[in-house]
């Protein structure tokens, strides 16, 4: 599943680069250079992954805190177990949900950064 998010995160910032493209190479011609470009797109990147961490947090505790569950097995053998969502569990969920965010965020940041100023000022 973290795969998939962060192919996800890929495709949703690499669009949003593709979409700023213009922006981003007015900002390059007003002289910033490409550190900031990087660290803009990367803090959107993570504001956008924190903003779901803590929101699949939210909706894990909501739903599952408490939860029971039993199975019945073949041999009428019965288990019985609650589902506990500590802070702890979502503290590590939220650090995935980061870790994500960043790898996601990292190759359309430095796509941003080497975008070449001309080309992209003449696309509309």
């Amino acid at each position: 599943m973290a795969l998939g998010a962060v192919f996800g995160a890929l495709n949703t910032m690499y669009a949003a680069v593709a979409a700023r493209a213009r922006e981003i190479a007015t900002l390059r011609a007003l002289g910033f250079t490409a550190v900031p470009v990087v660290v803009a797109v990367m803090l959107e990147t993570m504001m956008l992954a924190l903003a779901g961490g803590v929101l699949g947090a939210g909706i894990a505790w909501t739903l599952f805190n408490g939860y029971a569950v039993s199975t019945l097995g073949s041999n009428f053998s019965q288990v019985v177990f609650e589902f506990q969502v500590t802070p702890a569990l979502m503290l590590h969920g939220l650090l995935w949900a980061l870790g994500i965010g960043f790898i996601g965020g990292l190759f359309p940041a430095l796509r941003a950064a080497t975008l070449a100023v001309t080309a992209a000022l003449r696309e509309s």
